[in-house]
């Protein structure tokens, strides 16, 4: 019976030891982690009305999402955690009716739009 219990004691203390996120080890470099599409209010004030896909996608990039039923709407998502943890999310979207920008909507606005 004894030898039981050191059995479990040990199985109990490296799965204790394994579990390394629940500890914080002091000196350990975390890193920031960006995913997704950069949009800055910079790139999204160049956008105008009656600009064409190909024009968008130089101004924004490729979009991160281009849903196939829903083929007038592109998606831009950044997502960043930071070496806390903390996670922060920026979206924004346009929408063409054929090939012309027609509207934009998200966490931000192009200056002059209506």
């Amino acid at each position: 019976m004894p030898s039981f219990v050191k059995l479990i004691a040990i199985a109990s203390l490296g799965a204790l030891l394994s579990a390394c996120s629940l500890f914080e080890f002091p000196g350990v470099h975390r890193i920031e982690i960006q995913q997704g599409n950069i949009v800055t209010q910079e790139m999204v004030d160049q956008l105008k009305p009656g600009m064409t896909r190909r024009q968008v996608r130089f101004v924004l990039g490729t979009p991160l999402i281009e849903d196939t039923f829903k083929p007038n709407r592109w998606d831009y998502v950044n997502r960043v955690r930071d070496p806390e943890g903390e996670v922060s999310e920026k979206r924004f979207s346009v929408y063409f009716n054929g090939d012309i920008l027609i509207a934009t909507n998200g966490d931000f606005q192009p200056a002059g739009w209506p």
